[in-house]
């Protein structure tokens, strides 16, 4: 049986809400479709990794979080590899899909969790 649907917009909000009362910043850099936009979480660890989470939905209508880009960083120079591969890759999807939001989180602690299992691609 799938999840009941939330609009998006409502979603990022208590997203950010979320990360508020966790210390943790995270902002809106695009906004996409209130309704039912898809969602980019752009997870950067300031050093330590940054990763491009898709939401994405599995065959039972559960949400999951797919790793479409980035990863762990093994130092600072690998770090802005990390940074500039998951930033073209956000990229490439907004040219494909208006309606996208995307959300970066600077989770230095590694604390912010999505409602969702992650899934390597």
């Amino acid at each position: 049986m799938s999840e009941p649907r939330i609009k998006t917009g409502i979603w990022v909000s208590a997203q950010l809400r979320i990360c508020d009362t966790q210390n943790i910043p995270a902002v809106i850099i695009k906004r996409g479709d209130a309704d039912a936009g898809g969602v980019l979480l752009k997870i950067n660890t300031l050093n330590v990794g940054c990763k491009v989470l898709a939401r994405v939905f599995d065959g039972d209508g559960n949400r999951v979080w797919m790793v479409a880009a980035g990863g762990a960083a093994q130092g600072p120079e690998q770090h802005q590899e990390m940074e500039k591969n998951s930033d073209t890759y956000i990229e490439r999807e907004l040219n494909t899909d208006p309606d996208l939001w995307v959300v970066e989180i600077e989770d230095r602690a590694g604390e912010y969790a999505p409602d969702g299992e992650i899934i390597n691609s």
